[in-house]
């Protein structure tokens, strides 16, 4: 792999983590507004074609940010759909996104075990 896929992924990447935290310093969306307009984002872009030429594109710097969960999310239920029907609505975006959703409660919790809480100053 050549150095320009990790710069267009930095690139498209950290533009991603820039639009979020414009958003959290200059409009009254909380974070976790953000975060659900970044999920339906990535959804709605998939949709309607233009977020896969940008995973095409940058790779990992458009599939590990928030809207790249709702890509997965958005590629699995067309999958399911496809293949099952009506059914894949329902089933198709948990199938593609479980491994991500088990690791991120896994590490949650073992990252819960190890580290001491303290009271936010």
């Amino acid at each position: 792999m050549d150095i320009m896929m990790y710069i267009k992924a930095f690139l498209v990447g950290g533009g991603l983590c820039l639009l979020g935290q414009i958003l959290i310093d200059f409009t009254k969306l909380t974070p976790a507004r953000i975060l659900v307009a970044y999920v339906t984002g990535g959804v709605l872009l998939t949709a309607v074609g233009v977020y896969e030429p940008l995973v095409k594109f940058a790779g990992a710097g458009a599939t590990v940010p928030l809207t790249g969960f709702g890509y997965s999310l958005a590629k699995g239920v067309q999958k399911a759909v496809s293949e099952q029907g009506l059914l894949g609505i329902i089933t198709g975006g948990i199938t593609a996104t479980a491994a991500g959703i088990t690791a991120a409660v896994v590490f949650g919790y073992l990252i819960a075990l190890l580290a001491k809480p303290g009271d936010k100053t």
